[in-house]
């Protein structure tokens, strides 16, 4: 018997950022994050954007992309990718994923995840 295929998704609460002036780690939520990205296959040699997010923005973060393209670009389409919930993934062949994070000052921190 074979087992239905497992999907995953990851949800982003924060991040984390250590300031080395300081030596202070600073915590914040999902509304000071400008953009966050997943490796839902991640090797640990190279990190390969498979989802990009866009979250915390006050602005449209696609209004210039749409000028750049000079093209419409369908609503329900990027509304996806302003989320702090990644679109379901399978099962990583490599066993990890890895998310990135970047927030509005520009500090991106990366954590891998084992998925099991």
């Amino acid at each position: 018997m074979v087992s239905p295929k497992k999907f995953y998704q990851v949800q982003i609460r924060g991040v984390d950022v250590f300031h080395p002036q300081t030596g202070e780690v600073r915590s914040s939520n999902g509304d000071e994050i400008a953009c966050w990205f997943l490796d839902t296959n991640y090797n640990h040699e190279s990190f390969f954007v498979r989802h990009a997010y866009f979250i915390g923005a006050s602005s449209d973060p696609y209004k210039a992309l749409k000028n750049s393209l000079r093209a419409e670009i369908d609503e329900a389409t990027w509304d996806t990718l302003r989320s702090d919930t990644s679109r379901p993934f399978p099962k990583p062949t490599s066993g990890n994923i890895a998310v990135k994070v970047i927030n509005h000052l520009g500090d991106e921190v990366l954590k891998v995840f084992r998925v099991e």
